[in-house]
C-alpha cells in the first residue's frame, strides 16, 4: 500500500471487488500492486468530479474493471488503467510514478497520456497525434488497450456530456476507436462500442431497431432452442464436449446489414444465429461437427468460410455457414474451439505471452504488426488527409485470401488489385508492375481480385507507376509507394527544369530574386515555383517564352503583359511532329528557303492556323499563332522583331488535325465514332487514343481533312452520335 494513503470503508469494497476480478481472469496477480495504483489513484482524483458529478476517481475505477474483466491482461495494464488519468489531470507526475511502481507502468502511462484526446486539434495535428498512437502500440500494445477500455467507459456515460460533445465522441469511436477494436480482434468491445455510437449519431433508428429486437427475441429463443435440438443429441451421442449459444443482435451491425441487403430487420437471415464453442484442442473436432451440423440442416455453400485453415489477420478462427432450418428459415451457424473464441472475443489479449515480466507477442499477430510499421514507413511522406484517408481505409475492412503461383498466401483488403498484390509482394515488384495473370489469364490492373484467385505479376525494369494507380488501389502501401514515386519524380522533373530555366535566364543576363519569380509564377497559374520548375521540366511549359515575357518586363516595366503558356498532352506532342512532318520549312516574305525556327509551345502553332515569327537572340524565328496572348503584347512593344511567316504548300490536298472528344462510355462508342468520321467524305483516320475513367471517357482523334470547313462538319457530326458530350479542335 502507498505510505500515508488510507482507504475508507466505501472505496475498501470497490478495490475487494476489483481483486476478486483479477483472481478470476488473470493468469498471475501481484495484489499488493493493484492496491497501491488503486491507492494513489485515489489519492490523486480525490478532490475532482466528472461530468455526471460522481467522484473522478470511478472513472479510471472503472477503466481497470473492463481491463481486468473483458480484455483479461496482466496485473500490470489493472494497475496502468487505475493510474492512466493522474499525470495529466493531477499533481502528481511521471516521475513519481516511475519512483512508485517502476518503468512498466510509467511507460504506459505517459503512453496514454501522450495520445489522449486525438482528434480535438487540426488535422495536421490529428495525423500526428495518430502517428503517435500507432508508436506507443508497437512499443507496447497494453497503451493501445487501456485507451479502448478508457474510450469504453466514456462512451458508457456519454449522456453527461452536451450534445455537441456526444456527436463529435460517437463520430470518432465509429470510424476510428471501433475500427481499431476490430483489427486488435476485441469483438466484444467493438460491438458495443458501434452500438453506443450509433445510439447517439442516429437516436431515432437505433430505437426502432432495438424495439423489434426486443419484440422478436422471445419468438427468436423458442426458434432457436428448437434448431439446437437435434445438434445436441447428435453431439452427445459422439461425445463431444460442447456449449451452444445464441448469438447476441448488435444493433449496429443489423442497420448495415439492413442497408447493405436493402431488406427490412425481418428479412436479415442471420438474427437466428447460433455459436458452437467446443471444449477441445483439436480443430478437426470442429469440422466434424460441422459434417454434423450439414448432415442435419442443408448447407448454403457459398455463405461456408473456413477461417481455420486461413486466420483472419488478427488472428480470428472459426467456421462460418449458413443451413436452412426449420420452417425454410435461415440460421448461420459458426463452429470453434475454445482457445478460438477466447482469441475472438479478445483478440490480441489472448495471444499474451509473458516471460521474465517482459510482454511478447505471438506469431499469429506479427502480420498485424508489420502493418503498423508499413505505416511508420510512410512517416514523412504522406499529408495528414492522406495519411487519415489511409488509416480509415486499412482499420476496418473485409478481407480476400489470394495466392502466388507457388501457392503462398496473401491477405488483402476486399477490392483488391494486382496493383495492391505487387506491392504487397515487394515494393519493387510494384514499382516495376506492367501486368498481371489472375488464374492464368491476363488481366486488367484496375481488376477487382476475389477469395481465391491464383496472381501472378509481370514486371519491367523499364515500367514505372502510373499516376492513374492510385485512382483504384486500395492498401495504404500501394498508395503511399505510388503517391512516394509522384512525388520523387517531380522532383527530378523540378530540378532538371529549374536548371534549364536558370541557365536561359542567365543567358538573356536576367537576374530575379526568388520572391519575384514566385510572384510571376503565381500570376502564370501555378501554385509554387517547384510546380513551375516541374510544368518546364515536363516540357509542358516553354521556358524561352517565359524568358521572352521577363525580358519585356525588364525593358517596359510599367507595362502589363499577360499570358500563361498552357500545358501541352504527350498526344498532341506527337501529333505536332507528325503535323509538321508534313509541312517542312517556313516561308517568310513568299521565300522558300527553309529557316532555322522553333515551334513556340505557349500556343503551339499546327499547319492551318495563322502564324507569325517573332526574331529571337540566338535561336532563330520562333513561330506563334497570330491570336497567341504573347504575340498580342509583343505588338505593343516589339512590333519590329515580328516577321510575316506562312506554312509551305502542302504536298497534298489534305492536312493534319488533332480532335478533343468526351461523352458517356457505353458499349459500341469507339466504334460508333469513328464510323461518323470515316463515312463522311472518305475521311482518312490516322491515330485514335481513348481513355476511360468509371463512366466518362476523354480522347484525341488525329486526322485528315480538306480545309477548316471540312473539319466543321466532322465536328458537327462527331456531336450527333449519342453519348458524346464536347467535341473541339485541340490546340494544345
Amino acid at each position: 500500500m502507498t505510505p500515508g494513503i488510507v482507504i475508507n470503508g466505501q472505496y475498501q469494497k470497490k478495490l475487494d471487488d476489483l481483486l476478486v476480478a483479477c483472481r478470476k481472469n488473470l493468469r498471475s496477480l501481484d495484489e499488493d500492486l493493484i492496491s497501491r495504483a488503486f491507492a494513489m489513484s485515489l489519492e490523486a482524483h480525490k478532490h475532482d468530479l466528472r461530468a455526471s458529478g460522481e467522484p473522478y476517481f470511478l472513472h479510471p475505477y472503472e477503466v481497470a474493471l473492463v481491463v481486468a474483466k473483458e480484455i483479461a491482461l496482466d496485473d500490470v495494464s489493472v494497475a496502468s488503467a487505475l493510474l492512466h488519468d493522474v499525470v495529466e489531470d493531477t499533481r502528481f507526475e511521471l516521475k513519481d510514478i516511475r519512483a512508485e511502481f517502476g518503468d512498466a507502468i510509467a511507460d504506459i502511462v505517459d503512453g496514454a497520456t501522450k495520445i489522449t484526446d486525438i482528434f480535438e486539434s487540426h488535422e495536421v495535428t490529428q495525423a500526428e497525434s495518430y502517428r503517435k498512437l500507432l508508436l506507443s502500440m508497437v512499443n507496447d500494445i497494453r497503451v493501445m488497450l487501456i485507451k479502448f477500455a478508457d474510450r469504453l467507459h466514456n462512451m458508457r456515460t456519454l449522456e453527461y456530456l452536451p450534445p455537441d460533445k456526444q456527436q463529435r465522441m460517437a463520430r470518432e469511436t465509429l470510424e476510428i476507436y471501433a475500427p481499431f477494436a476490430h483489427r486488435f480482434g476485441l469483438a466484444k468491445i467493438k460491438w458495443e462500442l458501434e452500438d453506443l455510437s450509433f445510439k447517439y449519431l442516429d437516436r431515432k433508428e437505433y430505437d426502432l431497431i432495438a424495439r423489434q429486437i426486443k419484440v422478436t427475441r422471445k419468438e427468436r429463443e423458442h426458434y432457436i432452442n428448437k434448431f439446437v435440438q437435434p445438434i445436441k443429441k447428435r453431439l452427445e451421442r459422439e461425445a463431444i464436449a460442447y456449449e451452444i449459444e445464441g448469438r447476441p443482435k448488435h444493433i449496429y451491425s443489423v442497420h448495415n446489414k439492413m442497408l447493405k441487403r436493402a431488406k427490412p430487420l425481418e428479412e436479415i437471415y442471420d438474427l437466428f444465429a447460433v455459436r458452437i464453442i467446443l471444449d477441445t484442442e483439436d480443430n478437426n473436432d470442429c469440422f466434424l461437427v460441422y459434417g454434423v451440423v450439414s448432415e442435419l440442416y442443408k448447407p448454403i455453400p457459398e455463405r461456408f468460410k473456413d477461417y481455420i485453415s486461413v486466420p483472419k489477420k488478427n488472428g480470428y478462427q472459426s467456421i462460418h455457414t449458413t443451413v436452412v432450418g426449420p420452417e425454410g428459415r435461415l440460421v448461420e451457424v459458426q463452429i470453434r474451439t475454445r482457445q478460438m473464441h477466447a482469441v475472438a472475443e479478445r483478440g490480441v489479449a489472448a495471444h499474451w505471452l509473458y516471460k521474465e515480466g517482459t510482454a511478447l507477442l505471438s506469431k499469429e499477430l506479427e502480420g498485424w504488426i508489420n502493418w503498423v510499421r508499413e505505416i511508420f514507413e510512410q512517416k514523412t511522406d504522406d499529408a495528414p488527409r492522406e495519411l487519415m484517408e489511409s488509416f480509415k481505409l486499412n482499420l476496418y475492412q473485409d478481407e480476400i485470401y489470394v495466392f502466388t503461383p507457388k501457392g503462398d498466401l496473401k491477405i488483402l483488403p476486399r477490392n483488391s488489385t494486382p496493383i495492391d498484390f505487387a506491392f504487397e509482394i515487394h515494393s519493387n515488384v510494384g514499382v516495376h508492375c506492367i501486368g498481371a495473370k489472375v488464374n492464368g489469364r491476363i488481366v486488367p490492373l484496375n481488376t477487382i481480385l476475389r477469395s481465391g484467385d491464383q496472381v501472378e505479376i509481370i514486371t519491367s525494369k523499364s515500367q514505372n507507376p502510373n499516376p492513374d494507380w492510385e485512382q483504384f488501389v486500395v492498401t495504404h502501401k500501394a498508395k503511399s509507394s505510388i503517391r512516394r514515386w509522384i512525388r520523387e519524380e517531380s522532383r527530378k522533373k523540378a530540378d532538371s527544369g529549374k536548371e534549364l530555366f536558370e541557365k536561359k535566364l542567365k543567358r538573356a543576363k536576367l537576374h530575379y530574386s526568388e520572391d519575384d519569380l514566385t510572384k510571376f509564377v503565381h500570376q502564370m497559374r501555378f501554385d509554387n515555383l517547384h510546380d513551375f520548375y516541374a510544368a518546364v521540366g515536363e516540357g509542358k511549359v516553354d521556358a524561352d517564352a517565359v524568358v521572352e515575357q521577363l525580358e519585356l518586363r525588364a525593358k517596359h516595366p510599367t507595362q502589363e503583359f499577360k499570358g500563361t503558356p498552357e500545358e501541352t498532352q504527350t498526344l498532341f506532342t506527337k501529333f505536332l511532329s507528325s503535323a509538321r512532318e508534313m509541312a517542312t520549312g517556313i516561308t517568310i516574305f513568299g521565300s522558300h528557303e527553309n529557316l532555322m525556327h522553333q515551334y513556340a509551345k505557349c500556343c503551339n502553332p499546327i499547319p492551318g492556323d495563322e502564324i507569325v515569327g517573332f526574331v529571337t537572340t540566338g535561336e532563330g524565328i520562333k513561330i506563334h499563332r497570330k491570336d497567341c496572348k504573347n504575340i498580342i503584347s509583343l505588338r505593343l512593344v516589339e512590333s519590329a522583331r515580328l516577321v510575316d511567316v506562312n506554312w509551305p504548300p502542302s504536298s497534298g490536298a489534305d492536312f493534319i488535325v488533332a480532335v478533343h472528344v468526351s461523352g458517356k462510355d457505353r458499349p459500341g462508342l469507339l466504334s460508333d465514332v469513328t464510323h461518323a468520321i470515316s463515312t463522311f467524305q472518305n475521311t482518312n483516320i490516322r491515330s485514335v487514343n481513348m481513355d476511360s475513367k468509371g463512366p466518362i471517357f476523354d480522347g484525341q482523334i488525329i486526322l485528315f481533312v480538306k480545309d477548316t470547313e471540312h473539319l466543321a462538319r466532322i465536328i458537327e457530326k462527331i456531336k450527333k452520335v449519342p453519348g458524346i458530350i464536347e467535341v473541339d479542335r485541340f490546340v494544345g
